[in-house]
C-alpha cells in the first residue's frame, strides 16, 4: 500500500515477531551480521566504483552504436543495461545509461519512454546473471546455506539467468519496445520555460519598492508566482537573498503563468520589462570589473555572500532536468522544507510528476520518488544538491575521466574480486568488502562517500527480515502455506509447484519489494520441495528469477520508479509489455530449471 517505506515495515515486523516470542531477543538484530547483508553493501561500493571512475562510459563508448536505427540502437543499449546489470546494481546501471537513452529517443524522434522502460526492463533482466547482479541472488544464496547445503556461487545462476536475460532482451528490443504506451508530452526538454519566466521592472510608487523580497514573495503567494533573479545596476542574482531590499529600477525576475501575469502587475505596481527565454541571453548585460564601484558596500557583501558577481558567474548558471529516486532524501518534502533557495541558491522553476507539468505551489508540493525537476543555478550547487538528496541528471553527460588509469584499476580490482569467489577461494562477503577497501585505499571512492553510496533502506530491509524468514521455518508457518499450495493448487505435482512458486513470486514482487519478496518466499519454496522429496534448488532459482522479474507495475522495482517521471508514465502503462515479458520468463526459465537444475 506504500503507506510506510519497506524498511519501516520489515522493522515492524521483526518487533513484532521478538514481543511475541518467535524470534528470541538475542537474535534480533543477527541478521545485520549475515553474509548476504554484507554482501549487499560491499557490492553497491564496488558498483559505485565502476561508475565514477569511468569504466562503465568507457564501455558505453565503445559498444553502442552510432549510426544504426532505431531497433538496433534500443537493442545494443538495453543489451550494454544488461551486461552492467550483471557485475553492478541495476539501478546503477539505469542511472549511467538514462541520459544516453533521452538522447537517443530524441535522435530518433521518439517518446523518450519508448526507450526508458525497454532500458529498464534490460537492466533488470541483466541483474539474473550473477551472484552480486541483484540483492535477491545474495539472498537466495544465503538462505541455501542456511538450509545446511553449500551457498550458490558466483555463476550458478548464469545458466538460466542468462538464457532468460537473452531471450528477454531480444524480444523487448526487436518488437518490444513497440508496445510501450506513447507519451509525447513526456520527451526530454519539454518544460517550456520561457512561458513561465518575466522581467517586470519596480518603477517609482510601486507597492515593491522599498519592501524586502521576503516581504514581495508573500504578495506574489495569491497568483502561484514567485521571484527566481534580481537585475540591479547590471548584476544578475540567480537567488537572491529574501533580506534583499527593493530600490525603484531594480528588475525582477519573475516565475509565473501567462494567465496570472496581469494579476502580479496590478499587485505590485511594477512594469513589465519584457517576456524573456532562459536559454536566451538576458536584456541586460552582466557586471563588468568596472561597474563593481556602483554597488555600496552592504550590495558587495550581501552579493558575494549570495554567489553571483561577475560575468563568468552569471554565465554558469543551467538550467537542468534531474530526477527524484526511490528512497531519496527528497522523498515527501517540499524546497521549501530544505530551504532550497537560500541554502543552495537553486531555484525550482518546474515539476514533471506521471507526465504533468507544473509550476503551482512548488515551493510546498512534496515531492515524490519519479518526479522530473526543473532546476537552476551554477553546476557546482546543483550537483552538489542532487548528490546530497539523490537525484539523477536527465541532460547528457561527459565521458568522466577523474584520474588517468583508475578506470583500469578498478576494472582489474572488480575482476580480482569476482575470480576469487567464481573459483571459491575467499567467500563473497569477504572478497568484495577487501574489493571496497581496496577502492577506499586507493582514492578510486571517496572515504566520505562510501556510507551515502550504500543503500541502507535495504540493508535494514533485509538484515531484518532474515530472523523473520528463519522464525518461518522454525514455527512451521512456511510448512502450513506450501502444504496448503500443494493440496489446494499444485495437486502434489513438483512441475506444477514450480511454476506456482515462480508466478506468485513474480506477483509478491510486482507489489512489494523484491528482496523482502525473496526472503519471504525461500521459506515456502524449500518446504515446498522438502514435502515434495526433491531437490530445493530448482524451486530457489524458480524465487531468484521471479523475485528479479517485476515488469507489471512502477512500484515493483526501483528501476521501474525512476523512469515513471522522465517517461510521463501512469501507474498502468507497465502490463502492456510488463505481462507479455513476464510470461515469456515463465516460458522460457521453467524447462531452463528442470535441465540445469533436476528434481
Amino acid at each position: 500500500m506504500g503507506k510506510w517505506r519497506h524498511d519501516v515495515v520489515a522493522l515492524m515486523a521483526l518487533l513484532a515477531c521478538v514481543f511475541l516470542g518467535v524470534v528470541p531477543s538475542a537474535d534480533a538484530f543477527s541478521g545485520f551480521g549475515h553474509p548476504a547483508v554484507i554482501t549487499v553493501a560491499s557490492v553497491l561500493v564496488l558498483g559505485y566504483g565502476l561508475q565514477i571512475s569511468g569504466a562503465v562510459d568507457v564501455l558505453a563508448k565503445h559498444l553502442l552504436p552510432t549510426s544504426k536505427g532505431p531497433t538496433l540502437s534500443i537493442l545494443a543499449l538495453i543489451s550494454l543495461a544488461a551486461l552492467l546489470s550483471g557485475l553492478i546494481n541495476n539501478v546503477g546501471a539505469l542511472a549511467l545509461l538514462m541520459p544516453i537513452a533521452i538522447q537517443m529517443a530524441a535522435k530518433f524522434g521518439l517518446p523518450a519512454g519508448q526507450v526508458l522502460m525497454p532500458l529498464a526492463f534490460g537492466s533488470i533482466l541483466g541483474g539474473m546473471m550473477t551472484l552480486i547482479g541483484t540483492p535477491t541472488n545474495m539472498v537466495v544464496a544465503g538462505f541455501r546455506g542456511a538450509s545446511g547445503l553449500e551457498s550458490f556461487s558466483m555463476f550458478d545462476f548464469s545458466p538460466v539467468g542468462v538464457t532468460v536475460a537473452v531471450v528477454g532482451v531480444v524480444f523487448i528490443g526487436v518488437f518490444g519496445w513497440r508496445l510501450v504506451p506513447v507519451r509525447k508530452q513526456s520527451e526530454s526538454g519539454s518544460f517550456d520555460t520561457g512561458t513561465y519566466l518575466s522581467e517586470v521592472r519596480i518603477v517609482a510608487g510601486s507597492q515593491a519598492e522599498n519592501k524586502s523580497l521576503f516581504e514581495v514573495d508573500k504578495l506574489l503567494v495569491e497568483a502561484d508566482a514567485q521571484i527566481i533573479g534580481l537585475i540591479r545596476r547590471k548584476v544578475r542574482l540567480s537567488a537572491p537573498s529574501p533580506r534583499r531590499v527593493l530600490q525603484q529600477d531594480d528588475i525582477l525576475v519573475i516565475e509565473v503563468e501567462p494567465e496570472s501575469l496581469p494579476k502580479v502587475l496590478s499587485s505590485l505596481g511594477v512594469k513589465l520589462e519584457e517576456d524573456i527565454s532562459v536559454n536566451n541571453e538576458p536584456p541586460t548585460e552582466p557586471a563588468l570589473e568596472s561597474d563593481k564601484p556602483d554597488l555600496t558596500d552592504a550590495d558587495t557583501t550581501i552579493i558575494e555572500k549570495e554567489g553571483q558577481w561577475d560575468a563568468g558567474k552569471v554565465a554558469d548558471i543551467i538550467l537542468q532536468e534531474w530526477v527524484v529516486k526511490p528512497g531519496a532524501a527528497l522523498v515527501n518534502r517540499s524546497a521549501t522544507d530544505i530551504e532550497l533557495r537560500s541554502r543552495f541558491g537553486i531555484n525550482l522553476l518546474a515539476i514533471s510528476r506521471q507526465g504533468l507539468r507544473s509550476i503551482k505551489r512548488l515551493r510546498s508540493t512534496p515531492l515524490r520518488a519519479g518526479d522530473v525537476l526543473l532546476l537552476q543555478g551554477d553546476p557546482e550547487s546543483v550537483a552538489g544538491f542532487a548528490s546530497q538528496f539523490g537525484c539523477l541528471p536527465l541532460a547528457e553527460r561527459d565521458i568522466r575521466v577523474p584520474k588517468k588509469g583508475q578506470a583500469l584499476v578498478a576494472s582489474i580490482i572488480m575482476a580480482i574480486a569476482v575470480t576469487t569467489v567464481a573459483l571459491g577461494i575467499l567467500p563473497a562477503a569477504v572478497a568484495f568488502v577487501a574489493g571496497g577497501l581496496a577502492f577506499s585505499l586507493l582514492g578510486i571512492v571517496p572515504i566520505r562517500s562510501i556510507y551515502s553510496t550504500i543503500d541502507w533502506s535495504v540493508v535494514v530491509l533485509l538484515a531484518a527480515l532474515l530472523p523473520v524468514a528463519n522464525a518461518m521455518f522454525t514455527t512451521g508457518a512456511a510448512d502450513l502455506i506450501a502444504q496448503f499450495l500443494l493440496d489446494n493448487v499444485a495437486q502434489s505435482h513438483a512441475i506444477g509447484a514450480l511454476v506456482l512458486v515462480l508466478v506468485i513470486t513474480m506477483f509478491l514482487s510486482d507489489l512489494m519489494n523484491n528482496v523482502a519478496t525473496a526472503a519471504v518466499m525461500c521459506p515456502i519454496g524449500i518446504s515446498t520441495a522438502t514435502q515434495l522429496g526433491v531437490s530445493a534448488d530448482a524451486f530457489l532459482m524458480a524465487i531468484a528469477v521471479g523475485a528479479s522479474c517485476a515488469f507489471l507495475t512502477p512500484i515493483g522495482h526501483q528501476n521501474n520508479t525512476l523512469i515513471l517521471g522522465p517517461g510521463g508514465f501512469r501507474f498502468g502503462d507497465y502490463w502492456r509489455l510488463g505481462l507479455l515479458l513476464e510470461a515469456i520468463v515463465v516460458a522460457v526459465s521453467i524447462p531452463m530449471l528442470l535441465w540445469v537444475w533436476p528434481f
